[in-house]
C-alpha cells in the first residue's frame, strides 16, 4: 500500500495549479511522465493517449490562440503544457501490443467504436497522466478551455490525432492557490448495489 505521504503527494494535498514557479521541467522528466503513465490499463492494452508537449516559446505561440482568455497566462507561464490527445488509428498497433487475440479486426470498418474506444481510453491516460507527473514532484493544471479545432489544426494536421485537454506541468507556486473547493462525499455522490 502506498504510504500516507504518497497519497497526500498524488491525491490529498495536490492541487490544480494556475500559477508557476520560474523552474523549468526537463525533458528527462517529461519522458519519466510517459514511462510511469503508459503501465496504466487500458482494454486490450490499446494504449491510444498521444501527448506532445508544448515547450518552446514558438511552440506557445502556436498553442495561444486556440486557449481561452482565462487560460492564455497560466499556460504561457508554465514551464510546458501537455497536449493531451488520442489516435483514431490506435488499432493498427494492437498487433504488437495485445497478441492474445487478432484486436485489430474487432475495429476495422467500425469508426464510431474506434472514436469511442480512443476517447475512453484516452482519457483514462490521462488521468494516468496526471497521476505520474504529481508522483515525480510535478504539480498540473489540467484544463478544457480551449480550441480543439484549433489545435487540431496546428499540431496534428494530419487527422489521425484529436485532442482531449491540455494540462500545464511545472512547479506550482502555492502562493496563488485560492482555498480548496470542497468535494463530494461518498453518500452524495456513490452508493453500493
Amino acid at each position: 500500500m502506498l504510504s500516507d505521504e504518497g497519497m497526500d503527494l498524488i491525491f490529498r494535498e495536490a492541487r490544480t495549479h494556475k500559477g508557476w514557479q520560474d523552474t523549468p521541467v526537463s525533458d528527462t522528466l517529461l519522458q519519466s511522465i510517459w514511462d510511469l503513465c503508459k503501465m496504466g490499463p487500458t482494454s486490450a492494452n490499446c494504449s491510444p493517449m498521444r501527448v506532445v508537449f508544448v515547450k518552446s516559446q514558438e511552440a506557445k505561440e502556436r498553442l495561444k490562440p486556440a486557449l481561452m482568455e482565462g487560460n492564455v497566462t497560466k499556460t504561457m507561464q508554465a514551464p510546458a503544457t501537455a497536449i493531451i490527445a488520442h489516435d483514431l488509428e490506435f488499432h493498427e498497433k494492437l498487433p504488437e501490443l495485445f497478441q492474445q487475440a487478432d484486436a485489430r479486426s474487432w475495429f476495422e470498418g467500425k469508426p464510431k467504436f474506434i472514436e469511442e474506444t480512443a476517447f475512453r481510453n484516452g482519457s483514462m491516460q490521462g488521468a494516468y497522466f496526471i497521476i505520474a507527473a504529481r508522483a515525480l514532484g510535478l504539480d498540473c493544471g489540467p484544463m478544457s478551455g480551449f480550441s480543439k479545432e484549433k489545435v487540431d489544426a496546428e499540431f496534428f494536421p494530419e487527422g489521425t490525432w484529436k485532442s482531449n485537454f491540455l494540462c500545464n506541468v511545472g512547479y506550482g507556486d502555492p502562493s496563488k492557490l485560492p482555498p480548496r473547493d470542497r468535494r463530494l462525499t461518498f453518500d452524495e455522490a456513490c452508493w453500493i448495489a
